[in-house]
């Protein structure tokens, strides 16, 4: 088979690892790439956004199977432009509809959708600007902390959590003052739930569903989960706290009725699910929905899943899902992501990187924000590597790829020396 892959950081050179290790791939594209992943697969200089680009080169390159990476090509409709077009819905893609994307793409539809079939989450409320007045009234009598969210997607900045009604009543202001366009057009407002945040993944062909390897990420630039939030600094798969009685809590009472909407609603689904949760007092509630699988949570979920993923992903986009059992590695992995000094700030590109080749004994390297310059690989983002290491507990896998963090070296190089802390 002859697949096209969209997108450019850790997950989707995780995915493009993977995918080279079935017998089924004949050619792998990936658009745009990094460092890693062209030495996967050709990297092809087409922005994820660009429809009509991606579908010509498809086209001339006879792909068989579009990857949809990141969320926002899936939020702005490339299934639909692929699926509604003669010329081109021959070609399998996997992601959703516009219209089921968003559960991501628009916080109130996720919160109004999951409010309808019953699927627990914190309670809210949802403002736009014309109702400012009563949104900073609701802020004043509202117990602290608070969360704010900007509906749309921002580039996962739009979350803010408010210790006091001051700090909460002028991030309302920004927000639907144009902090982050229309996507803060619209803000919803939620209880604070205090617990232990974990994720759950399904693959899905709209009717049926398989549970991937469960993952817990850390987001904050901090140790001790302190500081700004970033879009991963690491992950762990399976978090020890998830055990069969809350994992079979999360089946019936969150992934089965968001299921049963997504049929109710006719919603084309075939894709990933990824469902942000939290444990309170041991019981699961959503944070959010995503339409895509997390970053950097699948550098730590593929390493783990023993199944052919072009197999995995063929059954859901026709619909045979149901026949495929899910096999997974009872080793524990752990990922450390390294990013560039400065970062979720400001930071500089360009640095010159050393020691990758060193490291390949212990752990696998999955760059998130690189690019090649003739023999060099050079930083290119925030997020520069997701390192992941298997072992047979936490504890090892953490071992190996603290030393293969340590190995390379570029200016200004941060990583957090905790992850798994808190488990």
């Amino acid at each position: 088979m002859k697949i096209l892959l969209l997108g450019s950081g850790g997950r989707e050179h995780a995915f493009a690892w993977k995918i080279r290790q079935s017998a089924h791939c004949e050619a792998l594209y990936i658009a745009p790439g990094n460092a890693g992943t062209a030495g996967l697969g050709e990297n092809v200089n087409i922005q994820v956004n660009d429809f009509q680009h991606i579908a010509n080169f498809a086209l001339q390159k006879h792909i068989d199977l579009l990857m949809v990476g990141p969320e926002e090509p899936l939020v702005h409709g490339i299934y639909d432009f692929f699926k509604n077009a003669p010329h081109l819905e021959h070609i399998a893609v996997l992601g959703p509809s516009q219209a089921a994307a968003q559960l991501e793409g628009s916080k109130a539809f996720a919160k109004q959708f999951m409010q309808e079939f019953g699927v627990p989450t914190a309670a809210y409320r949802e403002f736009t600007a014309d109702r400012m007045d009563e949104g900073l009234q609701y802020l004043a009598e509202h117990a602290m902390p608070v969360v704010l969210k900007a509906d749309g997607l921002a580039a996962g900045k739009g979350v803010l959590i408010c210790d006091t009604v001051t700090e909460a009543q002028s991030a309302f202001r920004e927000l639907l003052g144009g902090k982050f366009g229309a996507a803060s057009a619209r803000v919803v407002v939620e209880a604070f739930l205090k617990g232990i945040e974990f994720s759950v993944f399904v693959i899905t062909d709209g009717a049926h569903y398989k549970i991937l390897p469960v993952a817990k990420d850390y987001k904050r630039i901090g140790e001790g989960d302190t500081g700004l939030n970033t879009g991963g600094m690491g992950a762990i798969s399976n978090p020890s706290f998830v055990n069969a009685e809350l994992l079979q809590k999360v089946e019936a009472r969150i992934i089965q009725p968001t299921m049963a909407g997504i049929q109710a609603r006719q919603l084309v689904y075939k894709g990933f699910i990824f469902f942000g949760l939290i444990c309170v007092a041991g019981e699961p509630f959503v944070i959010e929905y995503n339409c895509r699988m997390g970053d950097p949570e699948t550098e730590a979920v593929l390493p783990r899943l023993q199944n052919d993923l072009i197999e995995l992903m063929l059954a859901a986009t026709n619909g045979t899902l149901q026949a495929i059992d899910i096999k997974m590695d009872a080793r524990t992995a752990a990922t450390v992501v390294l990013v560039s000094g400065g970062y979720p700030g400001d930071y500089e590109r360009g640095k010159i990187i050393h020691g990758l080749q060193e490291v390949q004994q212990h752990s696998m390297v999955f760059h998130a924000g690189t690019k090649q310059s003739g023999s060099d690989v050079l930083s290119n983002g925030g997020r520069v590597f997701a390192i992941t290491s298997l072992g047979a507990d936490l504890q090892e896998a953490l071992n190996k790829c603290y030393q293969s963090a340590a190995t390379i070296q570029f200016e200004g190089k941060y990583y957090r020396r905790d992850i798994g802390f808190d488990l």
